[in-house]
């Protein structure tokens, strides 16, 4: 499309930039609270919120805090959580054992949500390295993270999630197969209302540190998670592991990291047209508050500018350490 306008100075471009009332009426994207999903830490205990040092103002909560949690962001017309579990090291097994454990972290925090806050969506993530003990998201054999394997553990971790309650599953581990083999299992297991959010286009970034943190996997992961997660070098094997994932029955794609990869959500979304989200990384996160933390830049500013970038490159919704906060100034 290309616009057609009258030469200066019967045009005059600044006319619809003059006050924010004509910079409203024009805006062409807006961001709401109805496009977050709040991700939170869960862990072991009860009255428990344990600052993430490497996460300015994110904390890890035991179960009643998340219920607190949930709450909140319904109150605050968040529409979803995402729970990432910060599993005990006892519980960290080559095994992989407690990712399905009914009465593991997630399931038991989304039952609690559930029960208090039914009106609220509960994401999930599906991958192995909350419960490894090297921090991989699929089974180590020698040198290898083996992809059948896992794919077969993570049914079973999906299903435990879907027999939980959860709403939406979201598969993080990048492995192949595993977007249709999780669809198969959840309808035969009759948990056909359960969505897929497929970590389509995941890259093997530098931007996790801190989350590895949050989640105690920094000190497990051993080597680097490059044979399974995406080379940050390449844009069009991002298209393909979308279309991949799409047709395997993945209901939602995501781009992860955010803003570094802001050109591959708009390829998504302009290929696509699927509902497409960004997960805003820890990384992310914690350069805007340690920038901010310091006086370097206007930190209210930033993180309501980085969201709106994401809107703008084409994403539906974002998973966004902001969303709280974000919510009470949109409110």
């Amino acid at each position: 499309m290309r616009a057609i306008q009258a030469p200066f100075p019967h045009t005059r471009l600044r006319r619809t930039r003059q006050n924010a009332n004509i910079r409203d009426l024009v805006a062409e994207n807006t961001l709401t609270a109805a496009d977050l999903i709040w991700p939170v830490f869960v862990r072991d205990g009860d009255g428990v919120e344990e600052p993430v040092t490497s996460m300015p103002g994110v904390v890890r909560r035991s179960v009643d805090k998340v219920v607190e949690a949930a709450r909140e962001a319904r109150d605050l017309g968040i529409p979803a959580i995402c729970l990432f579990p910060y599993t005990d090291a006892s519980k960290r097994t080559a095994d992989c054992a407690e990712a399905w454990n009914p009465d593991n972290l997630s399931n038991r925090a989304t039952r609690a949500i559930k029960a208090a806050v039914p009106d609220i969506a509960i994401m999930t993530d599906v991958a192995l390295d909350p419960y490894s003990d090297t921090g991989h998201d699929g089974f180590v054999v020698g040198d290898e993270i083996v992809n059948d394997a896992t794919v077969e553990a993570l049914i079973k971790q999906g299903l435990s999630q879907a027999e939980a309650g959860v709403d939406i599953i979201g598969p993080s581990d990048m492995m192949d197969g595993r977007i249709g083999a999780l669809r198969s299992a959840l309808e035969s297991a009759g948990h056909q209302n359960v969505l897929l959010l497929s970590y389509a286009a995941k890259y093997a970034s530098a931007f996790y540190g801190p989350f590895r943190d949050a989640v105690g996997a920094s000190g497990a992961l051993k080597g680097d998670k490059k044979t399974y997660q995406m080379n940050p070098a390449n844009s069009d094997e991002a298209l393909r592991c979308v279309e991949r994932d799409l047709s395997e029955g993945a209901d939602m794609v995501m781009v992860k990291p955010g803003m570094p990869y802001l050109d591959i959500c708009r390829r998504v979304k302009d290929a696509f047209g699927a509902p497409t989200y960004a997960y805003q990384v820890s990384g992310e996160y914690a350069m805007i508050q340690a920038a901010a933390g310091n006086g370097w830049i206007d930190g209210e500013k930033a993180m309501l500018e980085s969201l709106m970038c994401f809107k703008r490159a084409g994403c539906d919704g974002i998973l966004t350490y902001f969303a709280p906060e974000v919510a009470r100034i949109l409110r």
